[in-house]
């Protein structure tokens, strides 16, 4: 039975370490040794600071996977869906490998950033570095509370992660998405907070959604807020993490999925809106800077490996 990466369906930690990688010329079969050896490395830092809650997650870019393992492919593996309606954009990036790494201690993420970056040594140009931190009760920089849709207990493997019967080989791992915003603060700030109550669609300190016959059509939760032709709720489990300074701040935002289409349709009626003119009005205040498309394969098939 294959067994899943841990730190995709953990619970929230107050660190977050995410390092992008793109991968050197040729230097696929050290690579493909090195991600063997990653699930071992986050078990020993793991035990080594039980008291960090230290979790660790590897992913592979959509655009590097054929490259990575020629043998095979997850079924839906695709890039990041580009998208712009008007002053709303959703760009598309490519990155090779993903690593994440959550703990309780600002100092074990550095030490294990360190470490892996150590193992992956001239193999890799590191792209792009994000360190962010639990803000408060787990609200985003804007004061809301982030994720209160998320699913909860065993229903979040359920929603992150591929099923046997689906792809045998796949089994276990999760489609990701990762998006890093930058948000207009000052802008933000600007508004009162009823209005900033309306943008969401829930109010903001107690984090109380509105009742569905009160809620702007603009507003996020209204947006994100999808069924299927089933009538059954879209869903996807967010990981993501605020991160900022006196210069920057923004979300680092990370959807794990057994599908990627849940996440599509909800980026997509955030930017496009639902053909009525109603997009999402959070993103006036909000801007993604980037996105990348990875898989997380489970823990059976990194450990495989090495043998490969």
């Amino acid at each position: 039975m294959a067994r899943e990466q841990f730190g995709i369906c953990a619970e929230p930690n107050l660190h977050g370490s995410y390092l992008l990688f793109n991968v050197l010329d040729d230097k696929n079969a050290f690579i493909r040794a090195a991600l063997s050896r990653l699930p071992a490395l986050f078990d020993d830092y793991a035990d080594r600071y039980s008291e960090a809650n230290l979790i660790g997650v590897v992913a592979i870019g959509a655009a590097y996977w054929d490259e990575f393992y020629p043998q095979a492919r997850p079924d839906s593996l695709a890039s990041f869906p580009a998208m712009h309606s008007g002053d709303r954009v959703a760009p598309s990036d490519s990155y090779d490998i993903y690593v994440e790494i959550r703990s309780d201690r600002a100092d074990v993420n550095h030490i294990v950033s360190t470490k892996i970056c150590q193992l992956f040594a001239e193999s890799v140009e590191l792209s792009e570095q994000i360190q962010a931190f639990r803000f408060l009760d787990g609200r985003d920089l804007t004061g809301f509370v982030d994720g209160t849709e998320n699913p909860q207990g065993l229903h979040r493997r359920e929603v992150a992660l591929v099923k046997e019967q689906d792809q045998p080989l796949f089994a276990g791992g999760s489609y990701l998405h990762v998006q890093r915003y930058e948000h207009n603060i000052r802008l933000w700030n600007s508004l009162a907070e009823h209005e900033q109550e309306d943008v969401y669609g829930r109010t903001k300190y107690d984090n109380i959604e509105y009742k569905s016959e009160n809620k702007p059509l603009t507003a996020h939760t209204k947006r994100t807020s999808l069924k299927d032709e089933n009538g059954n709720s879209l869903e996807i489990l967010r990981q993501s993490m605020p991160y900022g300074d006196m210069k920057r701040k923004g979300l680092f935002f990370v959807s794990y999925c057994h599908s990627p289409k849940p996440f599509e349709l909800m980026l997509k009626s955030m930017v496009h809106g639902d053909g009525e003119g109603h997009s999402d009005h959070l993103l006036k205040y909000t801007q993604a800077e980037t996105g990348a498309a990875f898989f997380a394969p489970s823990l059976n098939f990194l450990k495989a490996l090495a043998e490969n």
